[in-house]
């Protein structure tokens, strides 16, 4: 076992490690709380500080996945499973342009990638986006007190000399402002409309597959409300043959009309979904009066909550994993559901015209609703994610069936 020799930082503060093992002979990676709590360890990745929410996911694949989903922004992600970064990464893993995630810890030192898919390794993956990371860290232990104490803000400091001034990063950890009232996805939204023409990948032959094939003689037009929207949804969307309009989560009502879909997509996003409601709720509530179908997904799913009344709140620690078993209320059947949220609709405030259609079986939130007279379908888990692997496929052609269903009535009136 090596001796560990961490430099004492300039306000005389001599740090205690969390481990006694560390992989090098000195720190150089050092993750502060806004309690005061110091973990040290290994820095990977970028050399810089970033100070957001510290939160904990509990899937054992999918990194470059998780690292790239918009609705983690402003967080730092710890990671349950120890090995993180041994298939490198590549360019068709990424559910969005680039990442929106601060940081991450990590319970071992990552390794160099090893997997015919990979086209760079995982540092230098992170380096390029200039997202630090640490290593070495007991994740168990940091993931227990999360579950105790509730996600803290917090800080990674990566510095290779080994030199923190663990007064000034405890401040900075302290000042950070927390997600509850910030409106994250209006600002991870896409700023103008676009087309989106690709679909699932298949992996067996390496080419592009399709789902749904030739339910439709002429493809629907599908408008996707962007909040932070992960490819994946449009790659299923358009795996269904419909047609993908992104637009933004500001666009006015009168513009979307203007596009004539045939249905609408809120899609996921970060932040707190009652910061971003007061900021569009007239568009929401338009879309959902047009009579067209709604599927929400995530943020989106509670923004429509919110739009009949119902109320959401701040979630003590979050779900988010690849491993959340949840019952669809109608069939008594379980999902394994791919989860990423910290806030949840309080069941209490609902309104009568919502119905519950999914419940997690870990704390019994809210997973899922419907209207009860409306084609409006929600889920606050992610069915692109596939960790079943296809459990929640079924949402998306339900979202199709009600589509040509309304087409189809429309035509007869």
């Amino acid at each position: 076992m090596k001796k560990i020799k961490t430099k004492i930082s300039s306000d005389g503060n001599l740090p205690s490690p969390l481990l006694d093992n560390s992989p090098s002979d000195f720190h150089t990676a050092v993750l502060v709380l806004d309690d005061g709590s110091c973990f040290y360890g290994t820095g990977f990745g970028s050399e810089t500080i970033q100070v957001g929410e510290i939160c904990f996911n509990t899937s054992m694949t999918g990194y470059q996945e998780i690292l790239t989903d918009p609705s983690y922004s402003k967080q730092i992600i710890t990671f349950t499973f120890p090995h993180i970064g041994n298939v490198g990464t590549n360019i068709h893993d990424m559910e969005s342009t680039s990442p929106s995630v601060l940081g991450l810890i990590v319970r071992e030192q990552i390794s160099n990638p090893s997997n015919w898919r990979a086209k760079l390794s995982f540092e230098a993956w992170l380096k390029k986006y200039n997202i630090p990371g640490i290593s070495g860290i007991d994740t168990r232990a940091l993931t227990k007190k999360i579950r105790t104490d509730g996600a803290p803000n917090g800080l990674i400091c990566h510095n290779k000399s080994g030199n923190f001034n663990i007064k000034y990063l405890t401040n900075l950890a302290r000042d950070c402002q927390g997600l509850e009232g910030m409106d994250l996805a209006n600002v991870s939204s896409t700023n103008s409309k676009y087309k989106w023409n690709s679909g699932l990948w298949n992996n067996y032959n390496y080419q592009f597959k399709r789902i749904y094939e030739g339910k439709s003689k002429s493809k629907m037009h599908v408008v996707v409300v962007d909040f932070g929207t992960k490819h994946n949804i449009l790659r299923y969307l358009h795996s269904m043959e419909v047609i993908i309009t992104v637009v933004p989560s500001k666009i006015s009502f009168k513009r979307i009309v203007e596009l004539n879909p045939d249905g609408f997509l809120f899609s996921n996003g970060p932040g707190d979904p009652s910061a971003t409601y007061k900021k569009i709720n007239h568009t929401i509530k338009s879309i959902l009066q047009s009579g067209k179908p709604v599927f929400g997904i995530c943020i989106g799913h509670q923004l429509i909550a919110l739009s009949y009344g119902g109320k959401t709140k701040k979630m003590y620690c979050g779900h988010r994993g690849a491993n959340h078993p949840v019952k669809n209320m109608s069939t008594g059947k379980v999902e394994i559901t791919s989860q990423n949220h910290g806030f949840t609709v309080e069941e209490k405030t609902l309104p009568d015209c919502l119905e519950i259609t999914h419940r997690s079986l870990f704390d019994g939130t809210i997973e899922g609703l419907k209207h009860r007279t409306l084609p409006i379908i929600t889920v606050q888990y992610h069915p692109e994610a596939s960790p079943g692997p296809k459990d929640s496929d079924y949402l998306f052609e339900k979202f199709f069936n009600l589509m040509r269903d309304n087409l189809y009535n429309a035509k007869k009136i």
